[in-house]
């Protein structure tokens, strides 16, 4: 049970964090960590239904579909693959993020994977994320 400590902790962390503002910009990052833990406590891979995960860095976007049963990668594409790398360059990330929507889908359905579960990473489900989740289901995979 997650109770009043539980609470209490977050009421501190807050605090903590309104007087030292230099702080929210490194805990962002420790935060999408917890959200992250969170979510990979429910979304689970199976070989039947495997887990699209995506990564977002400042430059770059990645997907990985995972089957965890065996904890092994099946397909990864990312705007550094060689196939997305020339066509990446001259157009802008949200845009990126959707070429690499459309090639991890193509890429599943041909290994004959249609259904896949997927892991934002702890990111928001807006921009890129939101972009190369759209594309991989316009692209025929279903999540």
């Amino acid at each position: 049970m997650l109770g009043r400590s539980y609470t209490l902790n977050r009421v501190r962390q807050a605090k903590y964090l309104k007087r030292n503002e230099v702080m929210v910009k490194t805990n962002s990052r420790l935060m999408r960590k917890v959200r992250h833990k969170r979510v990979r406590a429910r979304v689970i891979g199976t070989t039947s239904r495997p887990r699209l995960c995506i990564f977002r860095s400042l430059n770059h976007i990645y997907a990985q579909v995972i089957d965890d049963s065996v904890s092994r990668t099946l397909i990864s594409v990312s705007t550094l693959d060689t196939n997305a790398r020339d066509k990446a360059k001259q157009i802008v990330k949200v845009k990126q993020a959707e070429l690499v929507g459309t090639l991890i889908a193509q890429r599943t359905l041909e290994k004959g994977i249609s259904h896949v579960v997927f892991d934002r990473g702890g990111f928001k489900y807006h921009g890129r994320i939101k972009a190369l989740a759209e594309a991989a289901r316009q692209a025929g995979l279903l999540f």
